[in-house]
């Protein structure tokens, strides 16, 4: 199976992770994969062929692509399962959202066209693309799936507040018309079957981890820290993060000089906090990291996880954290709560989180055993619940579904190819 994969590879962040691991996994199965993602660069619609990179083309993509205009790169690329990668037009990308150029919707069906992919996979980047698409897989009669990112606080589930309930109530309708969203939990189909997306149109399922890659394993963490407990934090250094609450109550809990806090991330507000919570509370700033390797034996000579956010949908950090072995402490944000619920963490108030904290700090500062006991409950979890593997198989069990409707559906004839058959 052939499957066109709309993502993204920069900047980094939780959907860069998502279709890394995805689209890796699915080539490892045996799928080809054709990777299309923003990138700011010119892009001339009468050639083509510059964005499209040298890979390995199966044998099906390959005999499509040396009837197409862009035959030249196929002398370049060897047998594989890898189709190809498409590089569409933007002004402006971030962790947040993308705006792309006015000629991306043309580039996007021009690369489809040619490409011609079984299925079309969107990991939605929130740009005005994604509102466009279900019209353009319609017009080349293509079955179309999207996995839908935006967080959510998990104690607005009313839709009364919140820059993320907006963002829900905006998707929602477009959302009507893909084949199929994944969301990573039940809150998530709750709230857009709320606002009008059909159950049928809804698959619920939740991020995975390679349990192989992230495990339990050796570090020199502490060594290199000169520490004897470190506790973590991961991900980007932002408002909805609530980084500062967590660095309130690490100063104001008077930890111990062998205990030390890590701050593993950049963002907006990296480099205000610095200035106040630095070395001289036993806060070190590792600033981004790139390096997977690296993350994986920071979490490993770690001891607890931390994760303050306002916000989330399924964080990956902390699944990749408790993978790892490490006690989790996590807002119940998104489906955070969801994950740590029933003894595989502790879930903290999405309110007053300083306040949590600098009681709590202490307690898995003195208590080795008891962090070590849901440091095992963690990785036991995930094991049950989050694994990639798993992930990947619901999603190859969802591409079949989707395929086996579509071929059921009489072949749809768009507004345009209407005009076109019947001018008068």
């Amino acid at each position: 199976m052939h499957i066109a994969w709309l993502g993204k590879k920069s900047p980094f962040c939780g959907n860069v992770t998502y279709s890394r691991e995805v689209t890796n996994a699915l080539l490892d199965r045996g799928y080809e994969v054709s990777f299309l993602h923003f990138a700011q660069e010119a892009f001339d619609p009468d050639n083509f062929f510059p964005y499209l990179r040298a890979g390995q083309f199966g044998s099906t993509v390959r005999t499509a692509l040396q009837k197409s205009k862009i035959a030249p790169i196929v002398a370049e690329a060897s047998t594989g399962p890898v189709a190809c990668e498409v590089s569409l037009p933007c002004l402006y990308k971030s962790t947040i959202y993308t705006i792309p150029t006015l000629k991306s919707s043309k580039v996007l069906s021009d690369s489809l066209r040619k490409l011609k992919p079984d299925l079309v996979h969107a990991s939605l980047t929130l740009s005005p693309l994604d509102f466009m698409l279900p019209e353009i897989c319609e017009e080349l009669n293509l079955p179309l799936v999207a996995t839908f990112h935006p967080p959510f606080d998990g104690k607005l589930r009313n839709l009364t507040s919140g820059t993320q309930q907006l963002m829900y109530q905006l998707y929602a309708p477009f959302l009507a018309n893909y084949d199929r969203t994944i969301v990573f939990s039940q809150l998530q189909r709750d709230v857009l079957m709320r606002l009008g997306v059909p159950e049928s149109r809804l698959a619920v399922i939740p991020n995975g981890v390679d349990v192989q890659k992230y495990s339990p394993g050796p570090s020199q963490l502490k060594a290199e820290l000169g520490a004897k407990r470190i506790f973590v934090y991961q991900g980007r250094v932002a408002l909805e993060k609530n980084v500062e609450a967590l660095l309130k109550a690490w100063k104001r809990a008077e930890m111990g000089a062998d205990s030390r806090l890590v701050i593993v991330g950049n963002g907006p507000m990296a480099a205000s906090l610095m200035q106040f919570y630095g070395e001289d509370y036993g806060i070190t700033w590792l600033g981004f990291i790139g390096d997977e390797q690296r993350r994986i034996e920071i979490l490993r000579g770690a001891d607890v996880f931390i994760l303050p956010s306002l916000v989330e949908g399924l964080s990956l950090s902390l699944l990749e954290a408790m993978a790892c072995g490490l006690a989790c402490l996590a807002t119940d944000a998104g489906a955070d709560g969801e994950v740590l619920e029933a003894g595989a963490g502790v879930v903290l108030r999405t309110q007053g989180v300083t306040g949590q904290l600098r009681t709590l700090l202490p307690v898995f500062e003195q208590q080795p055993e008891f962090t070590t006991m849901l440091g095992q409950k963690a990785r036991q979890r995930v094991l049950e619940r989050y694994t990639l593997s798993s992930n990947i198989s619901q999603v190859e069990k969802l591409y079949t579904e989707v395929l086996q409707q579509h071929r059921q559906v009489p072949l749809k004839v768009s507004s345009s190819q209407a005009r076109f058959m019947n001018p008068f």
